[in-house]
């Protein structure tokens, strides 16, 4: 049964992802951690308006969490903040209520379709979504105190994610 989530196509989206150096100088910073299996990704990006402008990943995560990111970043420059929340709100119900995969430039995401059935492995799978959401909001509330002159940090935001897949 195993051999359904870890077949050929997820091992070799997780050997090749694509954008793994961390930003000298992100907007936001978020990282996100699985207390079940301590999988953990780093997610530095910067926005310009509402789209992601550059990304960077650090990944120390399963094959699954891996396959997820490599995905994520070869779809994720150029992304919406609403197409990214839309995006990760598919995941989530594809792995948990039975939803259909994503389509579109992130059809690729319905390799992880046999995951929902171990839910214990839905928070490695969800853990780059549940990061690259944090970091996005992070960014776009730094752009906005920026925009109305209410923030001065020069530090980028960085957060930190139980990888519950929420």
């Amino acid at each position: 049964m195993l051999n359904e989530i870890y077949n050929q196509r997820i091992l070799k989206l997780a050997a090749d992802i694509p954008l793994t150096e961390r930003l000298v100088a992100p907007d936001a910073t978020a990282v996100a951690v699985s207390k079940l299996c301590g999988s953990k990704v780093t997610v530095d990006l910067r926005l310009e308006g509402d789209r992601v402008a550059d990304y960077g990943a650090e990944i120390k995560a399963c094959a699954l969490g891996q396959a997820s990111s490599s995905i994520m970043a070869r779809h994720v420059i150029g992304a919406s903040m609403a197409e990214l929340h839309e995006v990760a709100a598919q995941m989530r119900a594809m792995l948990k209520e039975g939803g259909p995969a994503p389509t579109g430039k992130w059809a690729d995401l319905e390799v992880l379709e046999p995951v929902r059935e171990y839910k214990a492995r839905h928070a490695s799978t969800l853990l780059i979504f549940d990061a690259v959401e944090e970091a996005i909001e992070a960014a776009h509330a730094k752009q906005t105190h920026a925009e109305t002159g209410s923030g001065t940090s020069a530090a980028p935001d960085t957060l930190t994610s139980t990888g519950s897949g929420s």
